[in-house]
């Protein structure tokens, strides 16, 4: 089988390796054990490769580079205009040669990608959205498009489109899924920590403000206001992180709040565990990966509610929904805070909801996907 990928995630290649974000190379790793030889359609850049980056692991790879493009300036507007027959071209000749069709959504790749297999439709095709699909939220146009024609079984035909949570009236080729970061192999005991201060918080993603971590450090300067003995350790890095520095020190927060960089997956672990809560108090999710890690190793999810975030939660009963206004979400903390018991059973029951979803399962279920 001849898999393609056509994604807009930013590819490095180093000798025969390509690199990209971690999680997303983890999760199409699991998919190309399945297949005999692969092609990827996406955008190629000289970044720095960290912690936070992995390489596919497979024999038969053809990367076809694609130009970067967006619509956020008149400039940037003009050269996607002169690109996207380009691009469009190079998608449609990929899906030609190949058997099975992978879309990557939502991006400006995954439009024209969903705009492109339309003239295929006796191929094999999967499309992960792994945005928010929750149909009443405000989303970009260029996310709507992807999702009306995803979901219209006129258009789209032969395929699997791949969905964070369970929504309503939707069509029969939309079909609920998840994430995975860990094995049946990695589960080991795991009891909820005692309250003990100083209280642990950690904020894990990108700095970005669409993860609002200047919130998190918000929530935990009034806890300290509080007289509450709490410290924050913020994993990530991204365009907040200047913005974060100052407001630590003009705030005179640097004794409890830290930025740690970015950590790669197995000392994260280690991090969660020795963790109370995670707070993130993201705009927008698909499935948040870092909440169901950190559930897995019994850490408290302190989260916004988006997309299918309020079910991992279950309606709260594995965690807190932030409603994001800070004198009632530090009130609703301070009370799990002075509650051990109410902790612990919610912790307990994130623990056990979380390991249902392991890495064994997830590829169960690509198999299914694939034949």
């Amino acid at each position: 089988m001849t898999f393609c990928i056509i994604t807009h995630v930013i590819h490095n290649q180093v000798g025969n390796n390509y690199f990209g974000y971690a999680p997303y190379i983890d999760e199409m790793n699991l998919w190309l054990k399945n297949v005999d030889k692969v092609i990827i359609v996406a955008p190629k850049s000289n970044f720095e490769i960290t912690a936070i980056h992995n390489c596919y692991k497979h024999k038969s790879i053809t990367f076809i580079e694609v130009p970067q493009f967006s619509f956020t300036s008149f400039s940037n507007s003009f050269k996607a205009i002169l690109n996207i027959p380009f691009i469009f071209f190079q998608i449609v000749k990929a899906i030609y040669y190949s058997n099975h069709i992978h879309l990557r959504c939502p991006g400006n790749m995954g439009l024209l990608a969903s705009i492109a297999q339309i003239f295929f439709p006796k191929k094999h095709k999967t499309a992960k959205y792994a945005g928010n699909w929750d149909p009443k939220s405000n989303q970009p146009l260029s996310y709507k498009i992807q999702k009306n024609i995803l979901s219209n079984t006129f258009f789209t035909r032969n395929m699997h489109v791949l969905v964070y949570g369970e929504w309503k009236n939707q069509t029969r080729n939309i079909k609920s899924f998840f994430t995975a970061t860990y094995s049946e192999s990695e589960k080991e005991v795991v009891q909820p920590l005692e309250l003990k201060e100083p209280i642990k918080f950690i904020f894990v993603g990108t700095l970005a403000a669409g993860k609002k971590p200047i919130y998190a450090v918000k929530i935990v300067e009034q806890l300290l206001k509080n007289n509450k003995n709490c410290q924050l350790e913020i994993y990530g890095n991204g365009a907040e992180k200047d913005k974060l520095l100052k407001y630590i020190s003009e705030k005179k927060l640097q004794n409890s709040i830290f930025l740690k960089g970015n950590v790669d997956k197995q000392k994260m672990k280690s991090i969660y565990k020795q963790s109370h809560f995670l707070l993130l108090p993201s705009k927008s999710e698909g499935w948040p990966k870092v909440v169901a890690e950190a559930m897995f190793w019994g850490c408290f999810p302190i989260a916004s509610n988006v997309s299918c975030i309020s079910n991992m939660l279950d309606n709260q009963n594995r965690g807190l929904l932030l409603s994001l206004n800070i004198e009632s979400d530090v009130e609703n903390i301070e009370k799990i805070i002075s509650n051990p018991i109410l902790y612990s059973t919610k912790i307990k029951s994130a623990i056990n909801w979380s390991r249902k979803f392991t890495i064994d399962k997830f590829e169960d279920e690509i198999k299914l996907l694939l034949h």
